[in-house]
C-alpha cells in the first residue's frame, strides 16, 4: 500500500493553526512594499542567531498563480527560478509583487537570475527581489556581479538608477534619510546578493571571491552542481561518502566561518537530513512546489491500490454468470 503523499494529509486543514514565528518577518518588511526587504539584515541576524534559520520554498515553476497562492503561508522567503523555468521578466516581476504584497511584506522574495547577464541581475532587484546568482567560480565573475547589482561606485557598483521604477513621494518614501541618505543607498543596505559555489574551482577561489568581494552578503553550497561537475554520483545533490567530496564541503565551511558570512542550502527530504542541515545554514530551501506536485503520484499510487479489489470482484461476477447460465436457473428461458 502506497504511504499518504503530503498533498493527502494538506486535505486535513480544518481547525488547523499555523505556528507563527516568536519574532515576525515583519520586522524585514520593506519600507515600501515597491522595494526590495529588508533581506540583508534577516541573514545576519539569522546567522547571529537573533532569529530562527529563515526557512523558505522553492518555485521551479513559473506559475504566478502558485505565487500568489503560496505568499499567505508564512515562509520566512520564497525562491523563485529564474534560470531553470520558461520565464520572461515580465512573469518573474509578477511573481515577486504577488510574493512580497500578498504576503504583506513577511516573505522574502528572492531570485534566482538566469546567469551573470548585468540586464537580468537589474530585471530583478528593479522588481523588489534580492538575489541569487549561479555559479560563481571566481573573483572577477563576483565583482561583475557586484557591479551590476549595487548603485554607486562607493559600493563598487554600477547598477543604473531606474528613474519611475520607485515611483517619487509615493514608492519611493518612509527610508531612514539620517541612515540612508537617499532611497538608492536604502535598496543598496536592504537587497541582499547570495552567491551559489557549484564547482571545486569555486569552493578554491572562494577565499579570494570574499576577501576582494565584502559586498556578498550570503554564499549558497550548490551540491547537485558541485557533485556533478567533481564528477561524482548526483545522488539528488543530498551527498556521498566520497573522501574529496568531505574535504570539499570541509572548505566551504571553513572559508565562510573565516569570513563570517551567511549560509545557505536545501534541506528537503527526510527529518534527518533537515536536522542536520539546519545546524549548518542560516537560509534553508525546505519545501519544493514541484516535489509536493510529484507526489500526486503517490496519491495515485494508493488509489490504484486501494480499488483494485473491484476488478478481481467484477471478473468473480462474470464468472459466476457464466455458471448459472450454463446451469440453466428456472428463472432463465431456455
Amino acid at each position: 500500500m502506497a504511504q499518504h503523499s503530503l498533498a493527502a494529509k494538506a486535505l486535513d486543514i480544518f481547525g488547523y493553526q499555523p505556528k507563527l514565528p516568536e519574532k515576525s518577518m515583519q520586522a524585514y518588511r520593506s519600507p515600501s512594499l515597491f522595494q526590495p526587504s529588508k533581506a540583508r539584515q534577516a541573514l545576519r541576524d539569522a546567522h547571529e542567531g537573533k532569529i530562527p534559520p529563515l526557512c523558505g520554498l522553492y518555485l521551479g515553476l513559473s506559475n504566478i498563480t502558485t505565487a500568489r497562492f503560496i505568499a499567505p503561508m508564512g515562509f520566512d522567503v520564497c525562491w523563485i527560478d529564474w534560470e531553470h523555468s520558461s520565464c520572461n521578466v515580465e512573469t518573474m516581476t509578477t511573481m515577486v509583487h504577488e510574493v512580497q504584497f500578498m504576503s504583506e511584506g513577511r516573505t522574502i522574495p528572492f531570485v534566482r537570475v538566469p546567469g551573470h547577464d548585468h540586464a537580468a541581475i537589474g530585471y530583478a532587484l528593479d522588481a523588489g527581489a534580492s538575489i541569487v546568482v549561479p555559479q560563481v567560480d571566481t573573483v572577477e565573475q563576483a565583482k561583475h556581479i557586484i557591479h551590476a547589482a549595487k548603485f554607486g561606485r562607493k559600493h563598487n557598483g554600477g547598477r543604473s538608477v531606474p528613474p519611475f521604477r520607485l515611483i517619487p513621494n509615493l514608492t519611493d518614501g518612509r527610508y531612514a534619510p539620517d541612515v540612508h541618505g537617499d532611497v538608492w543607498q536604502a535598496v543598496n543596505d536592504q537587497a541582499a546578493i547570495m552567491i551559489q559555489i557549484e564547482s571545486r574551482e569555486g569552493i578554491d577561489n572562494l577565499d579570494d571571491i570574499l576577501t576582494q568581494c565584502p559586498e556578498i552578503d550570503a554564499v549558497w553550497i550548490g551540491t547537485l552542481d558541485l557533485r556533478v561537475s567533481m564528477g561524482f554520483p548526483a545522488n539528488g545533490g543530498i551527498g556521498g561518502n566520497e573522501p574529496e567530496w568531505h574535504e570539499t564541503l570541509g572548505k566551504y565551511f571553513e572559508i565562510t566561518a573565516k569570513h563570517n558570512k551567511p549560509r545557505g542550502g536545501m534541506a528537503l527530504g527526510p527529518d534527518e537530513v533537515f536536522s542536520m542541515m539546519q545546524e549548518k545554514l542560516d537560509f534553508i530551501i525546505c519545501a519544493a512546489e514541484v516535489l509536493q506536485l510529484m507526489s500526486l503520484q503517490c496519491d495515485l499510487e494508493r488509489a490504484r491500490d486501494m480499488t483494485a479489489h473491484r476488478v478481481k470482484s467484477a471478473k468473480k461476477e462474470e464468472e459466476k454468470d457464466v455458471v448459472i447460465a450454463n446451469g440453466k436457473p428456472a428463472n432463465v428461458s431456455a
